[in-house]
């Protein structure tokens, strides 16, 4: 794992960090246990950190099943006054987005028949019933609040996940003035 800090003179704008693991399976609880202690202790509400790291465990396990070739990926952060976007990149071989174009699933709500009660929310209905490839950009979709992808062929991928984000009242970076931190771009 890599981090690197920049230093700037002023008021902090926003918080931003770089993680490096390596291409293997049990980087994944690794991403998630050093990004959530990260994000809780900057202050980001509980809910909103298990948002965030749900789609980011579905982003890097699609750089396990899918990257092809390479040694590491890259989960790039970046905290601001109300937003989060997290990156996930990989320098594997990318996909053709033609391929995406036309395995792109359309999701439709199950008949519902009257008076049935739903215990899950219509949107966990719909993930539930996608086949198992294509399931984790609906999660993540589901998760934050705009999901991007970035790939070409040789090109690698990156995964941008965008959420608004609450702070503790105990947070940290929420005693700031509002000028301080700048919101995410």
């Amino acid at each position: 794992m890599r981090t690197r800090a920049l230093h700037s003179h002023g008021p902090a704008r926003d918080v931003r960090f770089c993680l490096v693991f390596p291409r293997e399976t049990v980087s994944i609880p690794a991403v998630r246990r050093v990004l959530g202690d990260a994000l809780g202790r900057l202050g980001i509400e509980p809910d909103d950190i298990s948002d965030l790291l749900l789609a980011v465990t579905e982003a890097c396990t699609n750089v396990l099943r899918h990257a092809g070739p390479g040694r590491r990926y890259e989960v790039v952060v970046q905290v601001g006054r109300n937003r989060c976007i997290l990156q996930v990149l990989d320098s594997g071989r990318g996909i053709d987005p033609s391929r995406l174009r036309a395995r792109r699933t359309h999701l439709r709500r199950p008949p519902v028949r009257p008076g049935t009660l739903l215990r899950r929310r219509p949107r966990d209905i719909e993930i539930a019933q996608l086949a198992e490839s294509g399931r984790g950009m609906a999660i993540m979709r589901a998760c934050v609040d705009d999901v991007t992808l970035r790939t070409g062929p040789g090109r690698g991928t990156v995964v941008s996940l965008r959420k608004r984000i609450e702070w503790r009242a105990d947070a940290p970076l929420h005693r700031l003035p509002s000028s301080a931190l700048e919101d995410a771009v």
